[in-house]
């Protein structure tokens, strides 16, 4: 879709469809809806008889978030059709809102086969937001609400979608912010777009390797440096839990290293690039979980495919803070596998030596997202890093907590990493929830034959999978390279839940979500 900026009054751009907004509660539009109302009004010109206004006073439109109308102007205007959007009560607009109702209007517009559309920036002046914050949301609902995935069809664009998506702005002297918001806003859409193609691919597609290929092509493009560990290099580093999750699978593992290296300041010119302490992203990377030989109910499998939307995430993320060009330094690490049951796989009851050195009793084969996401926390320490987040499709027991599609559950070690990040996640518009890191919780995975266990069962509790997590972050390792005091400021997200969405609502078509990319970046600009 190729999005513009137009410096014109809206009811005199000729489109298929133009998009403005209604609040809950007005009965007399104002602004492009009132300027529409008024173009769309009765020949004696009397106030308040314009075509929107009467279905207002019909009550067939109301402005609720994401309620969307079509009107059809009869020639009166160049465009045939005016949809209106809903943006819910003045009070509770924000960006996430927008989003929303942009999002819901454009795919309104795809739907009715529009191949040029119109829309104002949804949210600035009356609503509250900037120019360039209400543009950016706008075009970034827009690109996300009409996102299809049709790569495993046979004709993969056949299909409706909008050519060209015109941004008006009228006031001149905002269109600068208003370019500036829609740039960003294409940025990051594509971004989200990028992580969902990704987790809705079959799992026959995007393997370990696949993945790996698609992060070395994506890093070329946007000048990100992209290192790929192959199962040698894994061994040879003791990557003791990746190794044996991956061992049933004919697949290879590969663990991904993206770095976004910007520019230093003046201030740090003469200081090694090393000592720039970075921000680091891990993402669970298990491209299909089928349980192991804890294997899973065969119901419902096939949304395991999904198990790699934290990697994915990560992936998202790094492709805008390298297109947005961030100044901070970011590395992203992916430990990439494919869990499978074979005569090779491992087992309940087996020991394994981790990275760091700790040794790890197996209890379930289906907690093996933790054992990956330990050997890239401890690979970490090495970056002495500013501050550490983890996002992982982990337990179904966050899902239970939170419900499906609701939001995820955050742990964290330091009270301010997790201010920002709570912060970052209201801002993204991407709900998470604080849990609580009991350190009993540390006796729920207590072994008797080895340091720690890999799972607390049924009754251990979100929080003993988090803590299993937190041993890696805080324990010396010294055989991983670790040294005492190598603990640094982390935040777990078990995002499980919220991989895919089940039905289509504002800016989330149904499918793959793509949820986490927002919040990375956003954590990396206050970082």
């Amino acid at each position: 879709m190729n999005v513009s900026v137009l410096n014109k009054q809206i009811q005199a751009v000729p489109a298929d469809a133009l998009i403005v907004n209604l609040f809950e509660g007005v009965i007399s539009p104002s602004g492009a809806a009132g300027a529409i109302d008024t173009a769309l009004g009765a020949s004696d010109g009397v106030p308040g008889s314009g075509m929107l206004s009467q279905v207002i006073k019909l009550g067939d439109v109301k402005g609720k978030l994401n309620e969307v109308a079509v009107l059809y102007t009869h020639g009166l205007i160049p465009a045939p059709r005016v949809i209106v959007v809903g943006l819910g009560k003045p009070g509770d607009l924000k960006a996430d809102r927008v989003r929303q109702a942009s999002g819901a209007a454009a795919r309104k517009a795809r739907d009715l086969g529009c191949r040029r559309v119109t829309t104002i920036v949804h949210g600035s002046g009356a609503g509250g937001l900037t120019a360039r914050e209400a543009a950016e949301a706008t075009v970034e609902g827009a690109l996300l609400g009409t996102y299809q995935f049709r790569e495993h069809r046979s004709k993969p664009d056949a299909g409706k979608d909008i050519d060209e998506l015109m941004v008006v702005e009228y006031d001149q002297a905002k269109l600068g912010d208003v370019q500036a918001g829609v740039n960003a806003g294409a940025v990051m859409a594509g971004a989200i777009n990028a992580a969902r193609d990704l987790i809705n691919r079959a799992p026959n597609v995007l393997t370990p390797g696949a993945f790996a290929a698609s992060a070395q092509a994506m890093a070329t493009r946007t000048g990100l440096i992209c290192t790929v560990l192959t199962e040698k290099e894994i061994s040879e580093h003791k990557m003791g839990g990746i190794l044996a999750v991956t061992q049933g699978s004919l697949q290879p593992p590969r663990f991904v290293v993206l770095e976004h290296r910007p520019a230093r300041p003046a201030a740090l010119a003469g200081q090694p690039q090393s000592e720039l302490e970075p921000v680091i992203l891990v993402g669970k990377g298990v491209t299909f979980d089928t349980g192991g030989i804890s294997i899973k109910p065969g119901e419902g499998m096939g949304a395991m495919k999904g198990d790699m939307a934290g990697a994915a995430a990560v992936f998202g993320a790094l492709q805008a803070i390298a297109a947005l060009k961030l100044p901070r330094r970011v590395i992203g690490l992916m430990p990439l596998v494919e869990n499978m049951p074979s005569d090779r796989a491992f087992r309940p009851s087996d020991v394994i030596t981790m990275m760091s050195g700790l040794t790890v009793e197996v209890i379930s084969t289906d907690a093996e997202g933790r054992l990956i996401l330990a050997d890239a926390l401890h690979y970490a320490k090495r970056f002495q890093p500013a501050g550490v987040i983890d996002l992982a499709t982990l337990t179904g027991t966050a899902v239970t907590a939170m419900g499906e599609g609701m939001g995820s559950v955050v742990f964290m070690n330091t009270d301010a990493w997790a201010t920002r990040v709570l912060e970052a996640a209201t801002v993204a518009g991407e709900r998470m929830w604080r849990m609580p890191l009991y350190p009993e919780y540390g006796d729920k995975i207590r072994s008797d034959v080895a340091e720690i266990k890999n799972s607390g069962g049924r009754t251990g509790g979100l929080g003993a999978s988090a803590y299993f997590l937190k041993r890696f972050v805080e324990d010396t390792g010294e055989k991983g390279g670790g040294k005492e005091g190598d603990a640094y400021p982390w935040a777990h997200v078990d995002m499980a839940g919220m991989a895919f969405a089940s039905d289509t609502r504002g800016y989330n078509p149904r499918g793959a979500l793509g949820y986490g990319v927002r919040t990375l970046v956003e954590l990396v600009k206050r970082a």
